[in-house]
């Protein structure tokens, strides 16, 4: 089985913690904890220890992957997070398939959608870029506008569908997702803010694939060359 792919680590410089003490074995108990709940669901969240040493935490896994998968990711990411954050009081780790995050601070309820990542590592922009930008936008606005009607897993949406254009042909597939602790209107707020800011960078035209992780939501999409059809007979 492949090893869940790391895409950013972010630890927090404001705040610290030294080893041992309360917060550390709060921290310790926290990820404990998230990597229990990751069985049972792709989203959970925890709280742990008395103040002043309270932690909390979550961890969100993308909606498309099956249990085992998520447990895995959530696994190795709290793993690395105690690992590479090893005296921060606060810090989120983004993987491709899921996320993991703690803080001296409750953030649940709230929007957040910094610190944030782009994962783009094919950059094959369609034959017409103009044409391309707008179908993918359209696309995102109307997941967006779906997403307060997604079914088992709480605002998850994902689409796929075949893009039919003289200059080339493609298959579409796109996902949209928020951490369920949102309300709809902050969810709303986090999936157009992400993507426009991920738009507005692409200067040379969107990637055929990429992934936009924040705190609170992710986007994702791939595109996928369809063979041409053949000539036709004579």
């Amino acid at each position: 089985m492949s090893q869940p792919q790391h895409i950013y680590t972010f630890c927090d410089p404001s705040s610290n913690f030294t080893q041992p003490s309360p917060y550390a074995i709060h921290r310790q108990s926290l990820l404990s904890t998230l990597q229990k709940f990751s069985r049972l669901g792709t989203y959970s969240n925890a709280t742990i220890g008395p103040s002043p040493d309270t932690v909390y935490g979550m961890y969100l896994c993308r909606g498309d992957i099956n249990a085992t998968s998520c447990f895995d990711c959530v696994l190795t990411a709290t793993m690395e997070i105690a690992r590479n954050c090893s005296h921060n009081k606060a810090a989120v780790i983004y993987y491709q398939k899921c996320m993991v995050r703690y803080s001296n601070v409750s953030f649940f309820t709230l929007m957040e959608t910094r610190p944030s990542v782009n994962l783009h590592p094919l950059n094959q922009p369609a034959p017409n870029l103009n044409r391309f930008n707008k179908t993918l936008t359209d696309k995102f606005d109307q997941l967006i506008l779906n997403v307060s009607s997604s079914s088992s897993i709480p605002y998850f949406v994902q689409d796929q569908e075949r893009v039919i254009q003289p200059e080339g042909s493609y298959e579409l597939e796109s996902m949209i997702q928020c951490s369920p602790d949102l309300d709809l209107s902050n969810c709303t707020v986090c999936l157009k803010t992400s993507f426009l800011r991920f738009f507005s960078t692409a200067c040379s035209g969107l990637p055929s694939v990429a992934q936009i992780f924040t705190p609170k939501c992710l986007l994702w999409y791939k595109t996928s060359v369809l063979p041409s059809p053949p000539p036709p007979l004579t």
